[in-house]
């Protein structure tokens, strides 16, 4: 059974783990309204950020396609790459760098449509902490989730700023106690994506200071959309249609961000206009990188792969001996790429 509201174009956000499961089961499944039913699942649990998938669906991109589309909460890249592989969900949302360092284990899943171009790793802190630049890190103290790729690759950032193992101290420390740690004055600054702790952060009423990797030259690839080898193989047509959906949706959530957000706030409670607004404007400003595909949404390329497969090797774990090149990871063959500029209407 699907969960519903009333009106015919919305659906239920729950963040239950049972029911999540629940839904699981059904990926692939028809609807009763003749429809397709597909589920995605998300890298994390539901925040602003996330308000341009709420909003795709809401405003009927993915009933346009043929496809009755379930958003699922969730709980990191990774395991969000093992329920794709596995068929417990038919596509999911993951970073690149959780997703090749999988494929390098042998998980059979490609990206098919990078939404987040550039990255969104950062150091963010609170104004007046003392920390606005770059400049002001060494002898502050960060905190860091043990086992996340930001702490993998932090001495990558070191380096580019010239700084000693031990310049800047670093912590560790659950993802639900980072930012109540900063807020305490705990430690100085979080290692985090900006996407999700810089509207956290305003939602507090506190303003944050942002500290992109990107402008230390780490820009990678950030999350895009998986689906297994085993769905590209039986079901091309159904993730065409998706992606097709997923690109106008998106690109009309970043045009109308607003609305976007009252169609978030219609299925997530607790948070103002300011806030996802906020989170939609940094996540739309991730759409567009470099490169040949730069002025195509969604696109990929093979020099974009190789920085991400390079790192992971270096810092992530990927196995030495996986020898993936490019065309391991991702296909740009299921993409009807929109160019910037696009004039998006809701159908």
């Amino acid at each position: 059974m699907r969960i519903r509201n009333s009106a015919p174009r919305t659906r239920r956000w729950t963040a239950v783990a049972a029911m999540a499961a629940l839904l699981a089961t059904l990926a692939g499944c028809g609807s009763s309204d003749g429809r397709d039913s597909m589920t995605l699942m998300l890298d994390v649990g539901y925040l602003p950020k996330h308000a341009l998938f709420v909003s795709a669906v809401e405003r009927g991109f993915f009933a346009a396609e043929g496809i009755d589309l379930t958003v699922m909460p969730g709980s990191g890249s990774t395991n969000t790459v093992t329920s794709v592989e596995t068929g417990k969900v038919d596509v999911g949302w993951a970073d690149f760098g959780a997703t090749v360092t999988s494929q390098g284990r042998g998980a059979k899943v490609k990206q098919v449509d990078l939404l987040q171009a550039r990255s969104a790793y950062a150091v963010v802190a609170l104004a007046g902490s003392g920390i606005s630049t770059w400049k002001d890190l060494p002898g502050k103290t960060v905190a860091t989730e043990g086992a996340g790729a930001m702490t993998a690759m932090w001495p990558l950032a070191m380096n580019k700023l010239g700084l000693k193992p031990g310049e800047v101290n670093v912590v560790h420390a659950s993802s639900a106690s980072k930012i109540p740690g900063l807020l305490a004055r705990q430690w100085d600054a979080n290692l985090a994506l900006y996407v999700s702790d810089g509207p956290a952060i305003d939602a507090l009423g506190k303003q944050a200071v942002v500290l992109k990797w990107s402008d230390l030259g780490i820009d990678l690839y950030g999350n895009g959309i998986i689906a297994s080898d085993d769905k590209l193989k039986t079901d091309p047509d159904q993730i065409k249609r998706f992606n097709r959906a997923m690109q106008k949706g998106y690109l009309w959530a970043c045009a109308h961000p607003l609305d976007a957000a009252h169609d978030f706030q219609k299925e997530v409670s607790g948070f103002e206009d300011r806030t996802v607004t906020l989170a939609i404007g940094q996540q739309c400003a991730l759409n567009w990188g470099s490169g040949p595909g730069a002025d195509k949404f969604g696109v990929m390329d093979d020099a974009g792969v190789r920085k991400v497969l390079d790192v992971a090797r270096r810092y992530l774990g990927m196995n030495a001996k996986a020898k993936l090149t490019p065309a391991d990871v991702y296909r740009n063959d299921y993409l009807e790429p929109l160019p910037r500029n696009e004039k998006i209407q809701a159908p």
